[in-house]
């Protein structure tokens, strides 16, 4: 799902992949491509809270950086609400940020990650 969101142009929303375009155009690129994001993201949302976590430990575990801090910053600026196709309708939608917020906070305590500041 990370992948396929960073094909899509934040300004326009449109799916971008060179070789894809080349071979097939930009319209039938961008539609396949937005399928395939719709599609991974049901298949998430179908994954238990068990199998979501063990997802996004997974997906976690590729950066370098500390655990923390990257716990710390998705719990502050919260860029896993930029994975959401556009395509979602509104009920997935909050059932994913549910999933994801419920997940960060398990990570969170399991860490000991400090809850953010209200102020800040």
């Amino acid at each position: 799902m990370v992948y396929l969101t960073s094909l899509r142009d934040p300004n326009t929303g449109r799916y971008e992949h060179h070789g894809l375009a080349q071979i097939f155009g930009d319209v039938e690129a961008d539609a396949a491509l937005a399928e395939s994001h719709s599609q991974a993201f049901a298949e998430w949302l179908s994954y238990d809270l068990e199998q979501q976590k063990a997802d996004l430990d997974l997906y976690l575990a590729s950066f370098e950086a500390d655990r923390r801090t990257i716990l710390s910053t998705w719990i502050r600026l919260a860029p896993y609400r930029n994975l959401v196709p556009a395509t979602a309708r509104d009920p997935d939608k909050r059932l994913y940020l549910a999933d994801l917020e419920a997940l960060l906070e398990i990570l969170r305590a399991e860490h000991d990650v400090s809850a953010p500041d209200p102020d800040e």
